[in-house]
């Protein structure tokens, strides 16, 4: 019944896209999409839905090829390509890596109870009194923890930054931890 609308719709088409293998690729997909719609309930005008599809389709692929409206990179000149961002550059994810392992080091260094702390707060964002409830400890020797191992951490940063800074674990004037 639709076929005899095949080449009046792709002459339609082809005028419109100034391709014809292009618009024979639109011509089938409106005829998938037609059936697709007849199966569930009978078509009236089936010239006049048969166009619009087409219509639809073609809107369609222009604002993808807005969307994509670049040049292939293959037909850039090596130097007109465009550069990695900073964070992806190789040398910036190995020294973000090796950061990230420095800090988990001198957290992983503090005692036990203390690295609880800390992670429950910093990392977890809890009180200092759910923390407390949560080890059955005070308050005071929750916020003891979390400033021992914020005072790791920015030892840890002075040791990247190639300063000198006292160890992880090492005992810091002002916070007595037992």
């Amino acid at each position: 019944m639709v076929a005899h609308y095949y080449r009046e719709l792709l002459n339609f088409c082809a005028r419109a896209v100034n391709n014809r293998d292009a618009a024979a690729d639109i011509v089938q997909e409106c005829y998938a999409r037609f059936l697709a719609i007849q199966r569930r309930q009978p078509i009236a005008e089936p010239r006049a839905l048969l166009y619009q599809t087409a219509r639809h389709i073609m809107v369609d692929q222009h604002r993808r090829e807005l969307v994509r409206g670049h040049e292939s990179i293959d037909l850039l000149a090596e130097a007109e390509h465009p550069a990695i961002p900073s964070q992806s550059q190789p040398d910036a994810i190995l020294s973000s890596t090796q950061r990230v392992r420095a800090y988990v080091s001198a957290i992983e260094a503090l005692p036990p109870r203390c690295r609880e702390a800390f992670v429950l707060h910093v990392f977890d964002g809890l009180s200092h009194t759910q923390i407390a409830q949560r080890m059955n400890t005070s308050v005071s020797m929750v916020e003891k923890h979390v400033a021992r191992g914020r005072l790791a951490c920015r030892a840890c940063e002075k040791r990247l930054q190639g300063q000198d800074a006292p160890q992880a674990g090492a005992d810091v004037p002002g916070v007595r931890i037992p």
